[in-house]
């Protein structure tokens, strides 16, 4: 198959999508990817992107085609026309036909990879629109609801707009993936999609994340939160904790947490901590795919949360695969889907959103484990990962649909 992939966000940015696309082409279809110009997370184009360079590339058999895009900055302004200028200035290209497979010929398909924007699928609809092919989406992030994470009223007339605008998305995809359950009913009651149109398909990990038998015993607890600090990720809850514990002299061992990674709230959540006078608390910054296993060989447990009250808290993060294909126990402030995997696991604790207390409690009550219990969760992680959403059962199903719709 001849596969167009429409993406903002493509490698050198961090987003899974990348592995898949080079799974596709080890499988023998020819994939294009239709993205922006790389600036995710800093905000600025990455060196060698600057000056037009490298608009056009093939990275691991992929084609990559990267659009116009505005860097996303470090306000809500650049942020905006960091949206806009991508999926504007894509679709204008799909329009003029500017994409095409290698033998010049047309795609069999479109399948867009929502993450946020919602708008980056305009693309992906005007190709469709245009040359009458199916349109895939796979939704990360659910519009507009993504916007009262940064405080836009549902009542207000940006909510409305974004509103319109992802319906008209998200009606006009012939098929829609949701990577949490809780996405299915969303899309139906909000949207008035029917349900025959959504598939769950969640999350996997990359293949780098494998569990590590070599864990000895050790002076303190190790605790760590991987991924993007941003406003969803509610690590306000998880610093408070830490300053309980902290507080707290009667614990057997020290407990420290590792906070690796970038995002817009990096320097609020350093400047908390410095606020709570925090001396168990490590930053380490946005740090490569590659180096993320180092880390989290060094991890007794790794942390996930969430802020709660709307869609949002129901989402799994991407995360929760690599925690678990790592084998590592789970302590989260979350609710929704990703509550429920963690139960369901038997992997490790799981409290309220806000409730900074319980959280703290639970995190204490872990390092109180011996080691072997400690394992046992993990293995119980990757237990659960191996049957739920490993790689192969992911890109398995994912061909099966694409298969299905170029055949019928």
């Amino acid at each position: 198959m001849k596969i167009l992939f429409v993406s903002q966000h493509y490698r050198p940015e961090p987003f899974r999508l990348s592995d898949i696309c080079e799974d596709l082409v080890e499988r023998g279809h020819e994939v294009t990817v239709l993205t922006g110009v790389p600036n995710y997370p800093e905000g600025k184009i990455y060196a060698d992107y600057r000056n037009r360079q490298n608009r056009r590339e093939t990275i691991e058999g992929v084609t990559v085609f990267r659009s116009y895009t505005i860097p996303r900055g470090k306000n809500t302004l650049h942020r905006i026309l960091n949206y806009f200028s991508f999926a504007i200035s894509s679709s204008i290209g799909v329009l003029l036909g500017q994409y095409k497979a290698k033998d010049g010929s047309e795609f069999d398909c479109v399948f867009v990879n929502q993450t946020s924007p919602v708008m980056m699928a305009w693309a992906g609809m005007a190709y469709k629109n245009k040359y009458k092919k199916p349109l895939f989406l796979y939704c990360m992030d659910v519009w507009p609801d993504s916007l009262t994470v940064g405080g836009v009223k549902q009542d207000s007339l940006i909510f409305k707009l974004f509103k319109f605008i992802s319906k008209k998305v998200y009606r006009a995809s012939d098929y829609i993936f949701v990577t949490s359950p809780s996405f299915k009913n969303h899309f139906v009651n909000q949207f008035d999609i029917t349900e025959q149109k959504i598939t769950y398909l969640p999350q996997y990990a990359e293949d780098l994340f494998i569990p590590d038998e070599s864990r000895v015993n050790k002076e303190s607890v190790d605790l760590t939160f991987a991924g993007n600090i941003g406003k969803a990720q509610n690590l306000e809850t998880i610093l408070k904790a830490a300053s309980l514990i902290e507080k707290n002299t009667d614990l057997p061992k020290k407990i420290h947490f590792h906070f690796v990674g970038d995002g817009t709230e990096l320097l609020s959540m350093k400047a908390l901590a410095h606020e709570l006078e925090l001396k168990n608390v490590s930053f380490y910054g946005r740090r490569s795919l590659e180096e993320m296993p180092t880390f989290y060989k060094k991890s007794d447990a790794m942390l996930v949360s969430l802020i709660g009250d709307s869609i949002v808290s129901r989402t799994i993060p991407g995360k929760v695969q690599s925690y678990m294909a790592a084998g590592k126990p789970i302590i989260g402030a979350i609710s929704g889907d990703t509550k429920t995997i963690v139960e369901e696991a038997n992997c490790g604790y799981v409290s309220s959103e806000q409730d900074v207390e319980q959280l703290a409690q639970n995190i204490c009550e872990f390092s109180m484990l011996s080691i072997e219990e400690q394992k046992e969760l993990g293995k119980q992680a990757r237990s659960y990962y191996e049957k739920h959403f490993s790689k192969e059962q992911f890109m398995t199903q994912l061909e099966k649909y694409l298969r299905e719709e170029f055949s019928s």
